[in-house]
């Protein structure tokens, strides 16, 4: 079994494991704004991960749901994925995507999948090889299952529930300004502000530039709570970041609100 996280060194001296796939699942727009200038490299073997399309719900109006078990195990299969596949999914801004695409492969009930720390910038800082992106690349298909945790996704409807009994402790990954409504969204039609009851852990607070922050500090920006979390952000994605933290310190009990933000803050 795969380690949650690993290093571009790892990644060098095992990338050519038999079973080994590697996923690009950088995103050519996104709502941080964050920057890439390495929009037209792959780490070689890497396959794109479609977050946006093909890993998508793409009837729902809310961006970046979470698709059907169906469609996933059908669209992961294209991508030459199988059951005994060992996963290392990166993207190109350090860590940003890639901590979404480890929680979907969680909820699918598929484990054995980490996501690489510092991602592209840091492969490419050390100097490792890489390989231009083309357009249309086909493999072999896998036999990949998807097993669903439910309990890994909350609703609007759980939340709200939730903000009654307190059961658990709702967290809002977005940048502070967002979190206290002192910006404006930048989603046409949602109001500024959070989910009543919140707390706020930006994601950016559990990062070091491209890398998550050492164990011992990433235990002393994560909120210490013996309850469940349901975390949230805008679209789904930066909360996979908190997510992934908690994970890091061996929290138990985390969920992802998926339709976060962009549709709590539908309501006026």
């Amino acid at each position: 079994m795969i380690t949650t996280l690993v290093s571009t060194e790892w990644l060098y001296k095992n990338i050519d494991l038999p079973n080994l796939i590697v996923l690009d699942a950088s995103l050519k727009d996104n709502q941080a704004q964050a920057q890439s200038n390495f929009d037209i490299v792959r780490i070689p073997k890497a396959r794109f991960f479609d977050l946006k399309k093909a890993f998508s719900e793409q009837s729902n109006l809310l961006p970046n749901s979470i698709p059907s078990p169906l469609q996933f195990e059908r669209e992961a299969k294209k991508l030459g994925i199988s059951k005994n596949s060992v996963i290392v999914v990166y993207d190109n801004i350090g860590i940003y995507s890639s901590p979404r695409v480890w929680w979907l492969f969680k909820v699918m009930g598929f484990t054995n999948i980490a996501v690489l720390d510092g991602g592209l910038p840091q492969w490419i800082a050390s100097k490792y090889p890489v390989k231009a992106i083309l357009e249309t690349e086909i493999y072999d298909p896998g036999d990949f299952e998807a097993d669903y945790q439910k309990k890994l996704i909350k609703t609007k409807s759980q939340v709200k529930q939730n903000s009654a009994t307190l059961n658990c402790l709702i967290v809002d990954a977005r940048i502070e300004n967002r979190f206290t409504g002192a910006i404006k969204e930048t989603r046409f039609g949602l109001k500024s502000g959070h989910i009543p009851m919140a707390i706020n852990i930006p994601y950016t607070s559990v990062l070091s530039n491209t890398h998550f922050l050492p164990l011992e500090e990433l235990k002393k920006v994560l909120k210490p709570d013996h309850k469940p979390l349901i975390i949230y952000c805008g679209s789904g994605v930066t909360a996979c970041i908190v997510l992934l933290a908690y994970a890091l310190i061996n929290k138990k009990n985390c969920a992802i609100y998926d339709g976060s933000w962009a549709e709590w803050g539908q309501e006026k």
